[in-house]
C-alpha cells in the first residue's frame, strides 16, 4: 500500500495533466486538468445558493475538487460528441477511475472523500447533477476564452474531429447532459456570449 506522500504526489501530475480535448483541437497552451478542476470548485462556491433545490455548497466544491482525482492516474479521456464508439469508451473509462481512485485515496482512510467521487459519477443527488452541470459549464466558458484570447485557429485542418470544425463542439456535448435550471440559465448565457463574439450560430 502507498503512503500518502506518495499519493499526493501522484495526484500532482494532474497539475501537468493537460485537457485532452482542447490538444486534439489543437489550443495554444491548453489548461491542465488541474485547473479545469479549481473552475469547476469555483463554479459551485458561486452557484449553489443560486440553484432551485437544496445544494449542500461544503459538499459541491468537495465533490468538485475530487471529481477527476483518478486522472492523475488514467489521464484525461474525453467526451467526444462525435464519437461513435463513445458508450463503449465511458463504461472502460469509468471501470479504470474507480480502481484508480481507491488506489489513490487508499493512504487517507477516508471514506467520504471516496463517497464524494461515486456519488459524482452516480448523479443521483441534486448536489452531484448541479456539480456535473458546473463541470460542463466550466468547458463552455474555457471555449469562450480560447476563442476571445485567440488560442485556437478554426482553419487549421484537423483529422481528429469529422462533425464539428470548431469549438462548437464543447457546447453540443454539454448541451443534452444538462440536468439543472441554473446549468441550463449558464448555458444560454455563455453560448449567447459565444456566439455574439466569434459572429456565428453554435452548432448543436
Amino acid at each position: 500500500m502507498a503512503d500518502d506522500i506518495t499519493a499526493l504526489l501522484e495526484a500532482l501530475e494532474l497539475k501537468d495533466e493537460l485537457r485532452t480535448g482542447w490538444v486534439l483541437r489543437g489550443i495554444d497552451t491548453p489548461e491542465s486538468v488541474a485547473a479545469h478542476t479549481w473552475g469547476v470548485a469555483t463554479l459551485c462556491l458561486l452557484y449553489a445558493d443560486q440553484a432551485e433545490a437544496d445544494i449542500d455548497r461544503d459538499r459541491a466544491v468537495a465533490m468538485a475538487l475530487v471529481h477527476d482525482l483518478a486522472e492523475a492516474r488514467t489521464g484525461d479521456i474525453p467526451t467526444r460528441a462525435d464519437d461513435e464508439h463513445q458508450v463503449a469508451a465511458a463504461e472502460g473509462k469509468a471501470v479504470r477511475e474507480r480502481a484508480a481512485i481507491s488506489d489513490l485515496l487508499e493512504p487517507f482512510d477516508d471514506r467520504d472523500v471516496q463517497s464524494l467521487w461515486e456519488a459524482y459519477e452516480a448523479r443521483e443527488t441534486p448536489t452531484a447533477q448541479f456539480v456535473k452541470d458546473m463541470d460542463l459549464i466550466d468547458n463552455c466558458l474555457q471555449a469562450l476564452k480560447y476563442e476571445r484570447d485567440d488560442r485556437y485557429d478554426d482553419t487549421d485542418e484537423n483529422d481528429a474531429f469529422s462533425q464539428y470544425e470548431n469549438l462548437d463542439e464543447f457546447f453540443a456535448t454539454a448541451a443534452p447532459r444538462l440536468q439543472t435550471t441554473i446549468g441550463e440559465t449558464l448555458f444560454a448565457e455563455v453560448k449567447s456570449r459565444y456566439e455574439r463574439e466569434i459572429g456565428r450560430d453554435c452548432q448543436l
